[in-house]
């Protein structure tokens, strides 16, 4: 029986760190807090576009695969399809980024088609803007593409 104050299914949560040794947590300081950074990010102009997102590329002092997230009304009116958008952009860069490498930092704009599309597109793109930014090497892209079942299942998705 749980303790008081304690939930039945608080033991079968696992809190050591994942078994493949990659870290992906996505911590306070790992995120980028403020609109100057922002700023400085689109003034650089460093930017690659897809169909689900935009990714824009910050180099500067204390740049070190940070993230920034931003979905404007543009996206939807609607603040937690918004929220949707930014918690799927999240979630995708927190898989990937231990593959990523460089000494930059990462906005990721979201676009309208991200609300539906599918999950594995997200990924998939995601690591396509990544490799055309220089942000993975073509060995870790492989290793992702394996860890997450991205090659080869284009067909199979849909």
């Amino acid at each position: 029986m749980p303790k008081p104050q304690q939930r039945e299914s608080d033991r079968s949560i696992d809190s050591s760190p994942p078994s493949s040794g990659l870290d992906r947590c996505l911590s306070r300081k790992q995120r980028l807090t403020r609109s100057s950074l922002f700023s400085e990010t689109f003034s650089q102009k460093k930017k690659w576009v897809g169909r689900f997102m935009v990714l824009w590329l910050r180099e500067g002092e204390g740049a070190s695969l940070r993230l920034g997230l931003v979905t404007s009304k543009k996206v939807h009116l609607r603040a937690n399809k918004r929220n949707f958008a930014r918690r799927r952009m999240r979630e995708a860069y927190r898989h990937l980024r231990p593959y990523f490498n460089g000494d930059v930092d990462v906005i990721l704009v979201g676009r309208r088609s991200i609300l539906s599309s599918d999950w594995k597109e997200v990924l998939r793109e995601l690591l396509k803007l990544a490799s055309k930014a220089g942000l993975i090497t073509e060995e870790n892209k492989l290793l992702a593409n394996e860890e997450f079942g991205l090659s080869n299942d284009r067909k199979q998705d849909h």
